[in-house]
């Protein structure tokens, strides 16, 4: 999840793939898994990385009644020690969210948990954290009356807002952008204008990356130095190791045919 700070990354929640995930949402990477098999395995495969970086990883059980279900990025959004339950922007996702909602506040006794009231809508996998400075996209499925319910909570967090236009052939802003430390935002050229992120605090900056690895600009960084990659995105790559990372290459590609990736398939908390 793009919520968080590295140094928060010691849980996270997942769900599994259903049955049916088949007929998951699919309009921008791809045009439908094919293998749910291999996603199930996939998935497996993610999940195994993050527990072999010391992550606590709980797996809800899959729901094949909504084949989205697997991306519980959206479904919550975690700040420190705050809980936002949004409305997701698809109406077929929004009974996704009970068992998530359940879950965390289980796991997070005496947390203030917010929902989101009257047109609100919003994805969680619109926000991204940069250390204490906050991104949210305006998207298809992430409106102002949304946007506005979020500034409220970061006001009173003490964080700063920033609204990025996310275009018509984009998803989501974790889907075109990432942070993998705390100090670097990755993005891919042509998507966003090179001013979109703003000015930046100090030792904090934007690589851009060629808009053909548009997907791979969705990255997880680890508190152990390890970043999570989807296979097949060498410049990315390249930049991860450059920083000094350590990458960990994953097969993405059913989870990419629905339009899924790495941070939509997590929520840390």
């Amino acid at each position: 999840m793009a919520t968080v700070r590295l140094d928060q990354k010691n849980r996270a929640l997942t769900r599994g793939i259903p049955n049916t995930f088949d007929r998951a949402l699919s309009n921008f990477f791809g045009t439908g898994p094919t293998d749910i098999a291999l996603a199930k395995d996939q998935h497996r495969a993610y999940r195994q990385a993050l527990l072999a970086a010391g992550i606590e990883v709980t797996v809800l059980p899959s729901d094949d009644n909504h084949p989205d279900c697997t991306f519980v990025e959206d479904q919550a959004v975690v700040i420190d020690g705050h809980v936002l339950l949004p409305v997701p922007g698809h109406p077929s996702r929004v009974n996704e969210q009970p068992p998530i909602s359940e879950f965390i506040t289980r796991q997070l006794t005496g947390t203030k948990i917010c929902s989101m009231h009257g047109d609100a809508r919003m994805d969680g996998g619109d926000i991204l954290r940069l250390g204490d400075l906050f991104f949210v996209g305006r998207s298809s499925r992430t409106n102002d009356a949304g946007i506005e319910e979020l500034r409220d909570l970061l006001t009173h967090l003490g964080h700063e807002l920033r609204v990025i236009e996310i275009p018509g052939h984009a998803l989501h802003l974790t889907s075109i952008s990432s942070t993998p430390t705390d100090t670097v935002i990755i993005a891919p050229e042509g998507f966003l204008p090179k001013d979109a992120f703003g000015e930046l605090p100090e030792g904090c900056e934007v690589k851009w990356m060629p808009a053909e690895e548009v997907y791979g600009c969705n990255t997880i960084g680890l508190p152990n130095g390890q970043v999570l990659l989807a296979e097949g995105y060498p410049t990315v790559l390249k930049a991860i190791e450059e920083m000094g990372l350590e990458p960990v290459l994953l097969d993405m590609s059913q989870i990419r045919e629905a339009d899924g990736s790495l941070t939509c398939c997590s929520l840390f908390f």
